[in-house]
């Protein structure tokens, strides 16, 4: 079944409420990320805690797919941790095909581990990601964003690229229907005001307790090559 307009309403803001970046923002991140293309995660960070063994699974942006996060998984397994990609493919959006294949990966990794799983999701994987751990809290530890804009509605100038995929977001309603509160365990929601691919304002939560959002002056594309991000991350997986 495919997405209704209506969910899409409710996706995107449509009443000028919110600060939507413009095709010349999204110009700009191309450009820049453009430049950062040969940047090792990494280097710059300075000395990061090791990790416990647990598993640590990485979701892609909109569009991408796992390859685009292999330099960052590398650097994760190299801190000591059970990485893995989603599997699913480009990420075009919550198909049941992916939204089913990430729900087994879950399951499998956290059953050989014996032992929950942290999540870390970049932009739409992230919003993936944090209705992944409120439907399976049993199996998720923390889960970590990078400017991921999961308090609905957001604004990018992709909404008509997202659009045009409706027919294939058949698992678009879980999805939404998980993002009504926070999951419960940790979250940190990393964000810059640079944002120029989504509303800056929905990639932050109500902050809490065991919920942080942290900004960082970087654009929205080359945040997982951003030392003081990976830090952030790093830190924070290696939180009991």
């Amino acid at each position: 079944m495919t997405a209704s307009p209506h969910e899409y309403t409710r996706i995107f803001d449509r009443s000028g409420a919110l600060d939507a970046p413009s095709w010349r923002d999204l110009l700009g991140e191309t450009r820049a990320m453009l430049r950062a293309c040969r940047l090792r995660p990494g280097v710059g960070t300075g000395p990061l805690p090791a990790g416990d063994g647990h598993p640590v699974i990485v979701l892609p942006p909109f569009l991408c797919s796992d390859r685009m996060t292999r330099g960052f998984r590398a650097w994760l397994a190299g801190l000591g941790y059970a990485v893995a990609g989603w599997g699913g493919g480009i990420n075009f959006g919550p198909t049941d095909r992916t939204v089913g294949a990430v729900e087994r990966l879950l399951r499998d990794s956290t059953e050989a581990a014996g032992c929950r799983a942290s999540l870390v999701g970049y932009s739409l994987g992230g919003v993936l990601a944090r209705a992944l751990a409120s439907a399976h809290p049993d199996r998720v530890r923390r889960v970590i964003t990078v400017c991921s804009p999961f308090r609905l509605p957001t604004a990018s100038p992709l909404e008509r690229v997202y659009r045009a995929l409706s027919p294939l977001h058949s698992g678009q309603r879980l999805l939404i229907a998980h993002l009504d509160a926070p999951p419960p365990m940790p979250t940190t929601a990393i964000y810059t005001t640079r944002d120029g691919v989504v509303a800056w304002r929905s990639c932050v939560d109500a902050p809490s307790l065991d919920r942080e959002n942290i900004a960082i002056d970087c654009p929205h594309t080359t945040m997982l090559a951003h030392p003081q991000a990976l830090r952030v991350i790093a830190e924070r997986l290696a939180r009991p």
